[in-house]
């Protein structure tokens, strides 16, 4: 799966992905390859990704909105949290 992680001015994260956990309104959730198309939003939390070149990797968001379509997952993040 490509992911694609950005915030109004830059680019956080971009690449091929196994799994991906997000911090959904309602809880978390976990997207996996062939997922159904999705459109979520976000809040307050840890996104975890399982990448093919650095292996895990944890990104703290305040919140945003998350797009599923075939295995592409678009993740616009309002602001990202040291």
């Amino acid at each position: 799966m490509q992911i694609k992680v950005i915030t109004p001015d830059k680019h956080i994260f971009d690449g091929e992905i196994s799994q991906a956990k997000f911090p959904g309104v309602s809880g978390g959730f976990e997207i996996l390859k062939g997922h159904a198309p999705l459109i979520s939003t976000l809040g307050r939390g840890e996104v975890f990704l399982n990448t093919a070149k650095e292996g895990k990797k944890t990104i703290q968001i305040d919140g945003g909105v998350v797009e599923v379509i075939n295995d592409n997952i678009t993740v616009l993040v309002e602001k990202v949290l040291a």
